[in-house]
């Protein structure tokens, strides 16, 4: 796709099967409450009216929408009154120059998502390649063309990314139980601003559970092929002003089945080996409103995760990895002077990643022992001030600090790597301002400008600007831009540390990746039943980071272009279809593949599907087409890096029987044409599987 396309700026309201939602203007609180999820086609957000586009009508919808204003214990009557959600009280005051795309719990529910990874994959502008049974850690995901490492994974606006790359260390998108995700968001432009520099695709924000009302109790249990199970639970209420969710979730599969010959880890009899997988998480939420103007919260999540490792490689792989995680946080909101314009949030985190690799080397037709170990620390702090301080003018601004310690440890008793045996220490400090100030000039055309000014212990000082605007064209149409600059610093691990797994040497002379991104779209609602969104994007990334013969590089330069369509019919009562198409094209510049496709970025997928909900009964069925993606890593000998994986076409069913008020029997019916399809770098689906399980609201 040429670079100078212009697609004019986006508005983007409601998003397909995920149920996107705009940002509502600053001076819009949403108050807890309690409520029924609708059906899939009885959702009726601003977006779903023409007239709504504008900042006005959104405002005054909302203020509709939230009420009443104090939470109920009770829901009110609907078809699935059996089902209830508690929603998370005041949102952030984000930029309006970028839409704010939000998948809900329930929608989690029916596409049957295990994992993060799970959830985000039926998004526009995601490309994920090895999520499903078994998916390594690193399950290729990519959004805009950016790397998982090259976009900013929150939990409650805390970070969760450790900038870990090696020994299969990249943010693990199973470390929270889905059971206590509220809901999912999906940031970028001048958001970047408020979260990190190196946010060159997006920002993605986990919201979890809060607790309101009388004590409840959800539940699931599943089981299905490949020796799948899956528990989930969780518990939460409120007692006076204290709040509190407690959830816990364990997932097994063995993911044993047979794979064609030339697969990635097939062994002797034909099976895909040492892909089996096996966590349990635990999440724990406590809030308090200590008066009417001040609030605390408390949130900690664990995460044990015991897998083989399977990396595309050749021969046969047989790694293991054990990967225990801890997050917690606790944050302080305050409302300033006597009005409701200016709150400030205190917040502390603390965030610890340890993965452990281990296994044989061969070496000289002898087996050998290695092993290698990463544990990450973080501590972190946040003063973040939100500031309305003219009718047309709101300012966010604050302080990030940050401190990371990496211990590593590399052990290897084959000759040809006893002297890559090491022990390192390192720390790194942090510190950055950011701000972004939106202006209203009037009600219809903002403008976002943004600032983060950071300091680094090991790259030194630097600033990343960002602008974003967003003007209603007419009631029915609204454009919309962004530009953001950006820099991602190498991990500790990259520059440090010998990756006993790929064999991949560190390099202490890595540069930062640098560059900048931006969109611009239109989005548009032609019909009471029917949207539309188109959304170019792009970005330039110089130093990208990558290995060459063995070795930790700066690779060159990307530059990524790309296209979002969505569209979203709601044709008749209880019924409603999508599509979602994304269109990427991530273009090496520089080096030896100049001129090629990134590698494991397909050029296109498609999402399309079509869903039916009444009285508690659910179905929804669910199309992928992947373009395939370069196989541009471990190739077997006589491959060329040039080579392209197939294209493929995926269906998925699910639905939902109710059994009594409480109580639901949910199906997933996965991969219905049977098709061991090339998922990415020669590993295959396992052809069709199913899930079947109970869920209860007590």
């Amino acid at each position: 796709m040429n670079k100078n396309i212009f697609v004019l700026p986006v508005v983007v309201q409601t998003l397909l099967v995920a149920h996107p939602v705009v940002a509502a203007d600053a001076e819009i609180k949403q108050k807890p409450i309690i409520s029924n999820i609708p059906n899939i086609t009885d959702i009726d957000l601003p977006s779903t009216n023409a007239e709504l586009l504008t900042p006005q009508s959104v405002s005054n919808q909302i203020s509709q929408e939230t009420q009443p204003e104090q939470p109920t214990t009770e829901p009110s009557s609907t078809d699935d009154a059996d089902i209830t959600i508690e929603a998370i009280g005041e949102e952030d005051t984000l930029p309006k120059s970028t839409p704010t795309y939000v998948i809900e719990q329930e929608e989690i529910k029916k596409q049957g998502a295990n994992s993060v990874a799970d959830i985000l994959k039926r998004m526009p502008g995601f490309a994920i390649n090895d999520a499903g049974h078994g998916a390594d850690i690193h399950t290729g995901t990519y959004y805009r063309g950016a790397s998982i490492n090259q976009s900013v994974f929150l939990i409650n606006g805390r970070p969760i990314n450790t900038n870990i790359n090696i020994y299969h260390g990249g943010t693990d998108l199973n470390s929270i139980p889905v059971e206590a995700i509220d809901r999912v968001e999906l940031y970028s432009g001048a958001a970047s601003a408020l979260y990190g520099s190196s946010a060159f695709g997006g920002v993605v924000n986990i919201i979890t559970k809060e607790g309101y009302g009388q004590p409840k109790v959800s539940s699931s249990i599943e089981f299905g092929s490949l020796s799948q199970n899956n528990q989930q639970f969780s518990y939460g209420g409120a007692t006076g002003s204290l709040k509190y969710n407690f959830s816990f979730e364990r997932y097994f599969t063995d993911n044993r089945y047979r794979v064609p010959v030339g697969a990635a880890n097939r062994d002797a009899e034909g099976f895909f080996f040492n892909a089996d997988t096996a966590t349990s998480t635990y999440f724990g939420n406590v809030a308090v409103d200590l008066d009417a103007k001040n609030s605390l919260s408390f949130d900690i999540t664990k995460l044990s995760s015991r897998r083989g490792l399977i990396y595309f490689g050749f021969p046969l792989q047989r790694d293991r990895l054990d990967h225990d995680g801890l997050n917690a946080g606790l944050s302080w909101k305050t409302r300033l002077g006597n009005g409701e314009n200016s709150t400030l949030t205190t917040t502390l985190g603390y965030n610890q990643d340890y993965f452990s690799t281990y296994g044989p080397t061969v070496f000289q037709g002898k087996e050998y022992y290695r092993t290698g170990i990463l544990d990450t620390q973080q501590l972190s702090a946040r003063v973040d001030h939100e500031w309305k301080f003219t009718p047309n003018n709101q300012l966010r601004w604050g302080l990030d600090l940050k401190n990371t310690d990496l211990y590593g440890d590399t052990l290897s008793t084959s000759p040809n790597r006893i002297a890559t045996n090491e022990t390192e220490n390192r720390s790194i400090f942090t510190t950055a301002l950011f701000a972004v100030n939106t202006f209203k000039f009037n009600e219809n055309f903002l403008v976002d400008l943004g600032l983060r000014q950071s300091f680094d212990g090991q790259f030194g000082n630097y600033l990343n600007p960002s602008v974003g605007l967003r003007y209603a064209v007419a009631p029915t149409i609204a454009v919309r831009g962004s530009w953001a600059g950006g820099q991602r610093n190498p991990g500790l691990d990259q520059l440090y540390v010998y990756d006993t797994v790929h064999g991949w040497e560190p390099n202490p002379d890595l540069q930062p990746e640098t560059g900048s991104s931006w969109t611009a779209g239109i989005d548009i609602n032609f019909s009471e039943n029917l949207t539309g969104q188109f959304t170019y994007f792009g970005s330039s990334l110089d130093n990208r980071l990558g290995v060459i013969a063995g070795k930790w590089q700066n690779i060159g330069l990307v530059d990524t272009n790309g296209l979002e369509a969505a569209l979203q019919l709601k044709f008749a009562s209880n019924w409603s279809t999508f599509v979602n198409y994304t269109y990427t094209d991530a273009k090496i510049q520089t080096g030896t593949e100049k001129g090629l496709q990134l590698g494991l970025i397909p050029y296109s997928v498609l999402q399309t599907g079509i869903g039916y909900q009444n009285s508690g009964w659910q179905a929804n069925l669910y199309v992928t087409y992947n373009s395939g993606a370069r196989r541009s890593v471990f190739n077997r000998t006589g491959e060329s890096p040039t080579d392209f994986a197939p294209s493929f076409l995926n269906l998925d069913f699910s639905g939902r029987i109710p059994i009594t008020a409480n109580l639901g029997l949910r199906f997933y019916l996965e991969n219905l044409l049977g098709e061991q399809y090339e998922r990415v770098n020669r590993i295959y689906s396992p052809g069709f599987t199913f899930r079947v399980g109970l869920s209860s609201d007590l």
